[in-house]
């Protein structure tokens, strides 16, 4: 030990000069937890972060999914109580997806306009009890459809566009009146946007904005999610109207579009799988981006955490992070509850 000191003293000594003419030192602004605050470029706030909340018929009940690792569809009452804690805790905003039983599903997603429906009657509770939360309401037929296809099938097994497009703006508008914030369509039928920002001009509801879905790719990264809402395809796959995984020009090309045609705000789903997808968003608009931490990304980590090979609190938290250095403003994520108490 001590010919190594001593060896270490020599070296110091001989190299004094070389290192007293090194002037940029990067670790001086990493030497303690105060100054890596005070130089740390991006931040995650509860603020930032938009709760998916799944609901179903009832009262006083829930179900969890095994697939979901603690995620569980849940009645009004119970997901009331939810977000009265998580607005407590800082997060002011929520997104809500429907469970419908099979019992009310058919080929053309009637349900989906049923003015009584689930998600209706809980923007009305949810607003009344809880006006200053943002509230999203997802824009799609796959919950409600028998086939589990996102839109109007004809018989050759074809989701039909206009037909489609029709049917989900008489939806937007029916979620609009029951009192939801943002409208959210998340199907990729060509020219929703546009259709939905008219038809709630026209209803004199110009003040409901409109979160688009704009890069939403055909990912192997949704299968909880669709555990959950027992929305699986019947036949065939989403990859007609979902975005091809190996496109990039493509997403830029769907967000000029969806700008032009009076979206609000933008995202891209999944996240992490396409932050260059996120940071090249970012480049090309003003517009609020969302990023999508889908159900796939979730179940990964909890999967690992699990196993004891990961940690979830600390990866969700590195994770969620790196989606706000590509450009994101505000995330959707199922990890909200692991990392809650970090930020």
């Amino acid at each position: 030990m001590e010919g190594l000191l001593s060896e270490f003293a020599s070296f110091s000594a001989e190299s004094r000069v070389d290192r007293l003419s090194l002037p940029c030192r990067p670790r001086r602004n990493r030497k303690s937890s105060a100054v890596r605050a005070l130089v740390r470029e991006n931040h995650l706030l509860a603020s930032d972060l938009v709760a998916p909340l799944f609901l179903m018929e009832g009262s006083h009940h829930e179900e969890e999914i095994p697939s979901f690792f603690g995620i569980k569809r849940k009645t009004i009452d119970l997901a009331l109580r939810e977000l009265e804690q998580l607005q407590k805790d800082g997060v002011q905003s929520a997104i809500l997806f429907p469970y419908i039983p099979k019992s009310k599903k058919d080929p053309l997603g009637s349900e989906a306009l049923n003015p009584h429906g689930l998600i209706p009657e809980a923007t009305q509770i949810i607003k009344r009890e809880l006006p200053e939360l943002c509230l999203f309401a997802d824009i799609a037929l796959d919950p409600f459809t028998s086939h589990g296809h996102d839109g109007i099938v004809d018989q050759q097994g074809r989701v039909l566009n206009d037909e489609t497009v029709a049917i989900l703006a008489e939806m937007a508008l029916l979620y609009a009146r029951a009192g939801v914030d943002f409208v959210a369509p998340s199907d990729m039928m060509d020219g929703r946007v546009g259709a939905i920002r008219r038809h709630l001009d026209a209803n004199d509801l110009s003040g409901v904005g409109i979160l688009s879905y704009t890069a939403k790719y055909a990912s192997s990264l949704y299968t909880p999610f669709r555990h959950m809402l027992e929305s699986g395809v019947a036949f065939g796959d989403k990859k007609s109207y979902q975005m091809d995984p190996a496109n990039v020009r493509e997403a830029m090309r769907q967000a000029a579009l969806d700008e032009a045609q009076g979206a609000d705000m933008l995202m891209v789903k999944p996240a992490l799988y396409y932050l260059d997808v996120l940071a090249k968003m970012r480049a090309s608009t003003d517009l609020p981006l969302c990023a999508y931490h889908v159900s796939g990304e979730y179940a990964m980590v909890m999967a690992g955490h699990q196993l004891g090979v990961l940690d979830a609190s600390s990866v969700f938290a590195e994770a969620l992070l790196s989606i706000k250095r590509a450009g994101a403003d505000f995330i959707i994520s199922y990890a909200i509850p692991q990392i809650l108490h970090r930020i």
